[in-house]
């Protein structure tokens, strides 16, 4: 192969909306954060180490009856506006394209809050509502 030498037509995927099996007994709500468990289930987000982020929720689901692998819940990747955490975890504008770390379902933070939290995504930007965070499990942010 060469390099391109004109312009061309480059494939993509929008949206990028993927299904996962949902873990046991929990309530997905539509936009809070998703996140992979340990034995490969999609729950919210919380503070905890060895979970990976999927993205957001596109729908609500309550599964808190239910067994792991019930349903399957629908996963959307990319750039999500979250809460901002206070503090010394606070992220600002001198943050931007730095990794960010999982609060909760919808809070992130600057730190990884003395090795308790997992990656959330990379801050793509900070505004007066929160922080903006780009969210694909492939990027490899969470190595």
């Amino acid at each position: 192969m060469t390099a391109a030498t004109k312009n061309r037509n480059t494939p993509s995927r929008a949206g990028l909306v993927r299904g996962y099996l949902i873990a046991a007994s929990v309530h997905a709500f539509a936009g809070a954060i998703a996140v992979l468990n340990a034995t490969g289930f999609a729950e919210p987000a919380t503070t905890a180490t060895g979970k990976i982020a999927l993205g957001r929720f596109s729908r609500e689901f309550d599964n808190t009856g239910g067994a792991d692998g019930a349903a399957t819940i629908e996963v959307e990747r990319g750039c999500f506006r979250f809460a901002n955490s206070a503090a010394a975890d606070e992220i600002t504008l001198t943050d931007i394209g730095q990794l960010c770390y999982l609060v909760d379902d919808q809070t992130v933070a600057l730190t990884d809050g003395t090795g308790t939290r997992s990656v959330a995504g990379i801050i793509d930007d900070v505004d007066d509502n929160g922080v903006w965070v780009t969210i694909d499990p492939t990027s490899g942010a969470a190595l």
